[in-house]
């Protein structure tokens, strides 16, 4: 049990789960859409930013590369980088490869990219590498208070 599905759990949340053999040591969401046979655009990476107001994640297809200037605006802040992995690592409580949306050590601004809406399911990152969970859009917005916009 990763901190991610205990908090779906405790919120009642609808999800399924996903678990697939990772060796992948970088372009995990390519890696997990190939392992469990889903579209590459249904899997979503949790990308970390930072920039002078705080970080914001980014939730994009893994077939896609988040613009951050889209972002920054979707987040209402004026410029954001790429955090660096030991960071956000740091920040979430989460290895790379397994960053959740769900659960980090502290509530984050979040942003889902659009085309989540495209997908009855998408998968995100079930806290560890290997584990994916499948959530609707709806479900990011509601529990994480997540925006929803064009940032790719």
């Amino acid at each position: 049990m990763t901190p991610a599905i205990l908090f779906l759990e405790k919120q009642k949340a609808a999800f399924t789960l996903h678990q697939y053999d990772c060796t992948a040591h970088d372009d995990f969401g390519a890696h997990a859409a190939t392992q469990l046979q889903i579209p590459l655009e249904q899997v979503f990476k949790t990308l970390l930013t930072e920039g002078e107001q705080g970080a914001v994640v980014a939730l994009v297809p893994s077939s896609s590369k988040v613009n951050l200037k889209r972002l920054a605006k979707a987040a209402g802040v004026k410029k954001l980088e790429m955090m660096p992995p030991t960071k956000a690592e740091r920040l979430t409580g989460y290895k790379i490869g397994g960053i959740s949306p769900f659960a980090q050590k502290k509530r984050l601004t979040t942003v889902v990219d659009a085309s989540a809406q495209l997908h009855a399911e998408i998968l995100v990152s079930g806290g560890k590498r290997g584990l994916s969970l499948g959530v609707t859009a709806d479900l990011l917005h509601s529990l994480l208070n997540a925006a929803i916009a064009d940032i790719t």
